[in-house]
């Protein structure tokens, strides 16, 4: 997935996740959510994880109505920048995968 992040916030964005709150990677955690990794370059950031689950859409409904995963998303979402050709409901924009090997 991709979004930008606004260059006025990205030190404090990196900051933020260098301690995310328990209670959120808790949630993660409890979501199915593997190997989870941001990465930065040029403004862009680039999210990747690995979903171990059966449910991916009940999951992830779950994880939206955390309380401090909401409260935690309040806080990132004026540091980012969505995509504006983003499908509807998407805050990351998806990406297509066009190569993988394990």
């Amino acid at each position: 997935m991709v979004l930008r992040v606004k260059p006025e916030r990205f030190e404090e964005y990196k900051r933020r996740h260098a301690a995310v709150w328990p209670g959120v990677l808790a949630r993660i955690s409890a979501s199915q959510i593997r190997n989870y990794s941001i990465y930065h370059r040029d403004g862009w950031l680039f999210s990747y994880f690995e979903y171990w689950g059966d449910d991916f859409e009940a999951d992830m409904k779950l994880m939206a109505a955390d309380l401090e995963t909401r409260r935690w998303w309040a806080v990132m979402e004026p540091m980012q920048d969505p995509l504006p050709n983003r499908a509807p409901g998407e805050w990351w924009a998806r990406m297509e995968e066009v190569f993988h090997t394990d």
